[in-house]
């Protein structure tokens, strides 16, 4: 006895088989099957066509009122792990493509990474993959309470029409990350930009100092030496322009660069331990070939052990 059918649009016939192994390990999982039968004790599931799978009762075992409501919400669970991972990527194209067809500047596959990054690939607050992985289970079970009650009422179920119908607030929510994408895109788009202005800047500037040393103390915090080693505190920047920018645009933690900027050195070397922090790499950028990072030397080996924060 046939107790529902799902169809798959023509797009995703290479992950026909995938489905059906997701619907397959979760009833075993959630019906308690053991799992070296050849097929579970209740039902089945057979790929019927090139698209569609269905699920089998196996009589006279299978009794709707004893184990309906298990398949229906293995069935479902399955279904929402494949949305998730087979289809929202598509999902976030197709609004980024809807949303921004008429603005030839927006760089959607750039917007998709952002998507991605925020659903997959950042680490939230020092909480490493926690929050993502609890993030990314909310969004399937949001999609499993509606496949189940969808299946507990029809048994036809035609993923393309489901997910445009039925997961409206998931679909929403899809465009809320893509609209927040768009925004972290824009910001580092702009910073990008202010960047390059003041590596122009910094090209066209005169030099001041032969040398300077940039002791990293840990984080933000950085001491600025001459080429005696003898401290240097730095005016603001003479030219009135780049002050300006500086204040309206750098964040207070980046103020380094403002001082840089202002001694105008011919060569800069920086003393850290941490070479790959985003400000470490931002000064390579505006100074280029100026800058040397040194991460144990004569000069700092001492100096900076005692200074540095632990």
């Amino acid at each position: 006895m046939e107790l529902f059918t799902v169809t798959l649009p023509a797009s995703l016939q290479k992950s026909v088989s995938k489905l059906k192994d997701l619907l397959t390990e979760q009833a075993l999982v959630d019906l308690h099957i053991d799992s070296n039968l050849e097929q579970p004790a209740f039902i089945a599931y057979e790929q019927t066509s090139e698209l569609t799978i269905s699920c089998e009762a196996l009589l006279p075992h299978f009794q709707l009122k004893a184990h309906g409501q298990a398949v229906y919400h293995a069935a479902a669970a399955a279904i929402a792990e494949f949305v998730v991972s087979e289809m929202e990527p598509s999902m976030l194209a197709a609004i980024i493509r809807k949303k921004y067809r008429n603005n030839s500047a927006a760089d959607t596959a750039a917007i998709e990474k952002y998507c991605h990054d925020l659903l997959h690939g950042k680490e939230w607050d020092g909480l490493g993959t926690k929050f993502l992985d609890a993030d990314r289970l909310r969004r399937k079970n949001k999609v499993a309470v509606e496949a189940e009650l969808f299946l507990q009422e029809h048994t036809l179920l035609n993923v393309n029409g489901f997910t445009t119908f039925r997961l409206i607030p998931y679909r929403k929510e899809l465009a809320e990350v893509v609209e927040y994408a768009l925004d972290e895109y824009v910001l580092d788009k702009q910073y990008q930009e202010f960047i390059s202005l003041l590596k122009y800047f910094v090209f066209l500037q005169d030099t001041k100092l032969p040398m300077v040393h940039l002791l990293h103390k840990g984080g933000h915090d950085f001491m600025l030496y001459d080429d005696a080693f003898q401290p240097l505190d730095p005016n603001p920047p003479s030219d009135r322009i780049v002050a300006e920018m500086l204040e309206t645009e750098m964040n207070i933690e980046d103020m380094v660069i403002s001082s840089l900027i202002a001694v105008s050195p011919k060569h800069i070397t920086i003393h850290t331990r941490q070479p790959d922090m985003q400000v470490i790499r931002t000064i390579e950028t505006i100074f280029d070939q100026r800058v040397t990072v040194c991460v144990q030397c004569v000069s700092c080996s001492s100096s900076l052990d005692e200074l540095v924060q632990p």
